[in-house]
């Protein structure tokens, strides 16, 4: 690969490193009008992102490092990453399947989260085919692997479409009964990752309920209505508005790290998710998924404690993820739609970025 610099500054050469035996490299797709995203095949990551502000100049918009040293280092290992097999939570590492009783690694307080000591965000990502402007990475999983049963084949399309939009589209079968939940975990912040706060980001989200939790953040069950609440993002409000109200959904994740629950007409249907924007740069970023749910994190664990890109810090809250996903803990709650993919069966997600000003 020729050592050349990305539009976003990054180093090509900078990701190319031998883990586990594979080589990761640093991959550059283009779209007719100028945007740039960079993908890294150790943990599926987005690196960059870049779009037009309302001047026109290129802006970087997700969160990451400059090397592939950095991410394996960092002290948050998901940024921009693919995270499986189950993004999100399951209450004290254990769910039952077909009679049998499965424990994974507790790593997030008591309970499992984004797939386990090494989830996908941790693998290198075998590169199926690129071209100008799309990546086709693929994973085989095996059986057994964090705890998971089933020989599990993973392939994750990013596209970077000509009308400014993130494309992704995940498709996976299994050899034996799994669960299955997976997510992109990017660290939005549509000033420019490096701005210190998402605070003033406008946010709208066509969701009418989320999921309270418990202070590990499991949600109880039932879903409840936003309305008369902080989480209500039915219509528009900035993000920091409300983030610091005596609420205490808010008090336990120290800021929004909710699931909201998407209004839809049928399961699995391509819809609306609702749309973000930064009114420094004009940037407004409108979302699309078939997943139920989204997982709104404002980054309220982050500490600033590292440089990042271009020596960036990144304090808390300066980043909002959108993780369209299925519900934390679906496994152990018969309420929720199903995370359970069966052999035969083809696993088939798209979630959708698209940007404008």
């Amino acid at each position: 690969m020729d050592n050349m610099y990305s539009k976003s500054g990054l180093l090509s050469s900078a990701f190319e490193k031998e883990i586990d035996g594979k080589q990761t490299g640093l991959y550059v797709l283009t779209n007719d009008i100028g945007s740039e995203i960079t993908v890294t095949n150790y943990g599926a990551k987005i690196v960059s992102l870049m779009v037009p502000d309302k001047n026109g100049n290129l802006v970087d918009v997700v969160l990451g490092h400059s090397s592939i040293d950095e991410y394996l280092n960092s002290e948050e290992p998901y940024f921009g990453a693919v995270c499986g097999r189950t993004g999100n939570r399951i209450a004290n590492g254990k769910f039952t399947l077909d009679g049998k009783e499965y424990t994974l690694a507790i790593n997030n307080g008591p309970n499992n989260l984004h797939g386990g000591l090494k989830g996908f965000n941790a693998v290198v990502w075998d590169v199926k085919n690129i071209s100008k402007n799309s990546i086709e990475l693929f994973y085989l999983s095996p059986d057994g692997e964090e705890g998971f049963p089933g020989n599990l084949s993973v392939t994750i399309t990013y596209t970077l479409t000509d009308d400014n939009a993130l494309d992704i589209v995940y498709k996976a079968t299994t050899d034996k009964a799994t669960i299955l939940n997976l997510t992109n975990h990017s660290y939005f912040n549509l000033s420019g990752e490096g701005d210190s706060y998402i605070g003033d980001h406008i946010l709208t989200l066509n969701a009418d309920s989320y999921l309270p939790t418990d202070n590990t953040a499991i949600p109880y069950g039932a879903a409840e209505t936003v309305k008369g609440t902080p989480m209500d993002f039915t219509t528009s409000h900035a993000i920091g508005e409300r983030i610091n109200d005596d609420f205490e959904q808010l008090h336990f994740g120290k800021g929004y790290d909710h699931t909201f629950v998407l209004n839809k007409q049928s399961e699995n249907e391509y819809s609306y998710v609702g749309v973000c924007e930064s009114p420094k740069t004009g940037i407004k970023m409108e979302m699309y998924t078939t997943e139920p749910g989204v997982q709104m994190y404002t980054g309220n664990w982050m500490t600033g404690g590292f440089e990042a890109k271009k020596g960036h810090r990144y304090p808390e809250r300066s980043a909002v993820c959108f993780e369209t996903q299925h519900f934390p803990d679906s496994i152990n709650k018969p309420d929720y739609p199903s995370v359970v993919l069966k052999p035969g069966e083809i696993f088939h997600s798209r979630t959708t970025y698209r940007f404008s000003i």
